[in-house]
């Protein structure tokens, strides 16, 4: 059988997903610098992260130096679709 470590280089997209909202297209017209949009997620609920757009783990928003990264708390058995 031949190798197929030559996937492993293959990028993906990974994508994480702090929440959302619904807003009318008014509301979204008057959003400006500073503007502050309200998600639909408590400050403490787990994040999703997708590997092209499915679903495969939750996670927890960490700051890392500058930078924020997830710290995985949960990989889903099989992918779910979105």
């Amino acid at each position: 059988m031949p190798s197929l470590d030559f996937l492993l280089d293959v990028p993906i997209k990974l994508t994480v997903e702090l929440g959302g909202c619904q807003i009318s297209m008014r509301d979204l017209l008057q959003l400006s610098v500073g503007s502050v949009v309200q998600l639909d997620k408590s400050a403490n609920a787990s994040v999703d992260l997708f590997v092209n757009q499915k679903l495969v783990a939750r996670g927890e928003v960490v700051v890392v130096e500058e930078n924020f990264g997830i710290k995985i708390t949960e990989i889903l058995a099989k992918a779910t679709p979105t």
